[in-house]
């Protein structure tokens, strides 16, 4: 119903509107001209969200790897433009190598939802050259904060802010997905070849080559198959049909303008003190902090699935969302009352695979297509760009092309266990966040206080709070943990396989 509505208004609407609308210069990176896009099928789009105008990062150019570069230059297919394969274009662009993305889509844009940046993830982006961009347009949240479903109770904090900024290395933050995927689209584009409209129905792992449903054939040493959840790649590298599993929750997601709850005595407070905050309730949970410099609140309402669909874009009710959570704290309900749409989004599991690599050796997966996170843990991005990091890091080091088999089970050897622990940690929280009122309730409820009046121990009901977890997850550094591996034997191993 959406598209067709957004079908009707291009038709209707001059081409100088339909691009204000759908906001051209995010829309049309990669050199799509005016008379492109309005040749351009709208039936086939997205809704796409406008990147906010803080969110540039052009002309950013650092040195990375101590400007090591690889002596053996290859030519790298990147399948997929998404945060993931943006990351590793970027990083092995950067290590001296030849890069072309093919995405599929005929524009470049996300769907309206926020997105959280773990330590993990803004070192990285810092060390990249994007911390002063990020603070633009990015939330510095204060802490963390678990609530009572019904009356709002605090039941777990975890302080954040500088402190665990301090004790991270990193900050931790809160973004827009478009600006995130902008910034990340501004910094990479001027080192790569990204072809839009260039969906890939079929690889030939042997030699390394795509072949398009125009029937182009591009040829490549190298294939990194960051094509996403749906993967096409995936069960090609497997040998077999991959199919995901339900995990019998959809989530709404939503977002409100501040001003409407700066206007309220009762809510401003959510926006002037920016924290995230989580009510958990039977079968359900909230979770909401505000983006885009405050000028948003965004909201992720997991609920029992009813029939909805595996997309961000699905169009959902939100007379159904208020629905679904009605009775629950009302100062909640006073924010949910503030919706007037929202996007409806099935929520889908894949166990871990056994290999990322095609039996070639020229062929790896990245991100959701080997590892897709459930949002619970919130670290599906930052995975994924640290999968880029590790490939850069290990391409940097290439000097010969017969060494390629083994940087890639290198690749996989150091990711694979790190990834599943995640989406271990991400599955552990939906059985937490959703527990049926009882005494399990009231044992998760007594852990999250304690580690809220400092009392520390492992395997805290608030994973957040745990510093062992914490540790493990935040303070992981991808480029690292490829220096250690190197100063360890890999640099012999390597240069062994060459």
């Amino acid at each position: 119903m959406w598209s067709r509505f957004l079908g009707w208004v291009c038709q209707a609407l001059t081409p100088q509107l339909r691009i204000s609308l759908f906001n051209a210069p995010y829309s049309s990176y990669g050199g799509i001209s005016l008379s492109e896009i309005t040749q351009t099928s709208w039936y086939d789009l997205k809704p796409l969200v406008a990147a906010d105008d803080a969110a540039r990062a052009e002309n950013v150019n650092v040195t990375l790897f101590d400007g090591r570069q690889a002596s053996c230059k290859l030519n790298v297919t990147v399948v997929g433009c998404g945060l993931g394969g943006l990351a590793a274009a970027y990083t092995i662009a950067k290590a001296g190598h030849n890069v072309t993305i093919l995405e599929d889509a005929k524009a470049i844009g996300e769907v309206g939802a926020g997105i959280q940046v773990s330590p993990n993830l803004s070192r990285l982006l810092i060390r990249w050259g994007l911390g002063e961009a990020l603070e633009k347009v990015a939330v510095l949240p204060e802490g963390l904060e678990f609530r009572r479903w019904e009356d709002g109770e605090k039941i777990g904090y975890t302080k954040w802010g500088p402190e665990y900024t301090k004790e991270f290395g990193a900050p931790y933050y809160h973004i827009h997905r478009a600006d995130f995927h902008k910034l990340l689209y501004d910094l990479t584009i001027p080192f790569v070849n990204l072809r839009l409209g260039s969906r890939v129905v079929s690889i030939d792992g042997d030699k390394a080559s795509c072949t398009l449903a125009s029937g182009e054939v591009v040829e490549g040493d190298v294939i990194i198959g960051a094509d996403g959840v749906k993967s096409m790649i995936r069960e090609q590298v497997v040998g077999h049909e991959d199919k995901p599993v339900p995990t019998g929750d959809a989530a709404f997601r939503a977002i409100v303008d501040s001003d409407l709850m700066l206007a309220d005595p009762e809510l401003r407070d959510l926006i002037e003190h920016p924290t995230m905050v989580g009510w958990l309730g039977p079968g359900r949970h909230v979770m909401t902090y505000p983006i885009r410099a405050k000028k948003q609140f965004n909201l992720v309402l997991l609920h029992p699935d009813d029939g909805s669909v595996e997309s961000w874009e699905a169009e959902g009710s939100a007379e159904r969302m208020r629905e679904d959570f009605a009775g629950w704290d009302p100062k909640l309900m006073k924010i949910l009352n503030m919706i007037p749409s929202t996007l409806n989004w099935k929520l889908m599991d894949r166990k871990p695979l056994n290999t990322w690599i095609h039996p070639s050796g020229k062929v790896a997966l990245l991100g959701d297509a080997c590892h897709p996170m459930l949002p619970y843990r919130a670290q599906g991005a930052a995975m994924a760009v640290e999968d880029g990091a590790v490939l850069g890091n290990l391409f940097s080091r290439l000097n010969s092309a017969s060494q390629i088999p083994f940087l890639l089970r290198t690749y996989e050897n150091m990711r694979l266990k790190r990834t599943a622990d995640t989406q271990a940690s991400s599955r552990l929280n939906q059985v937490i966040f959703h527990l049926e009122d009882g005494p399990e309730q009231v044992k998760r409820d007594a852990s999250m206080k304690a580690a809220m009046n400092g009392e520390e121990g492992d395997n805290n009901a608030n994973q957040w709070a745990d510093k062992k977890k914490s540790a493990a997850q935040f303070g992981y550094d991808a480029d690292e943990a490829v220096n250690t591996w190197w100063a360890n034997g890999g640099k012999e191993a390597f240069q062994a396989a060459a």
